[in-house]
């Protein structure tokens, strides 16, 4: 279960299905991953399927995951033993 979120237009999407309009190309696909991260009990769970491309971050994102909305979009998150933290929908180019 997703323990909390960094911003808050990711938030209001999972929660409330409101989306902010620089996302609405590709919301259908970013709720059904948040769904995914949400569901996942451990880590591995979410590299099925492979298109979601689980990666471990590095730099200034060290500590942190992705999965792919698209060529563009990622869904960062942290993974602790309670679950994913700091959940966010970034612009990763």
């Amino acid at each position: 279960m997703i323990r909390s979120f960094a911003d808050r237009a990711t938030e209001r999407l999972f929660r409330d299905h409101i989306c902010p309009a620089k996302w609405r190309s590709f919301e259908a696909i970013a709720l059904r991953k948040l769904d995914m991260i949400d569901a996942a009990v451990r880590l591995d769970d979410l590299r099925s399927p492979p298109g979601n491309r689980l990666e471990t971050l590095k730099g200034d994102r060290r500590g942190q995951y992705s999965i792919r909305i698209n060529q563009q979009w990622r869904i960062c998150f942290e993974w602790t033993p309670d679950g994913p933290e700091r959940v966010e929908i970034v612009d990763y180019h």
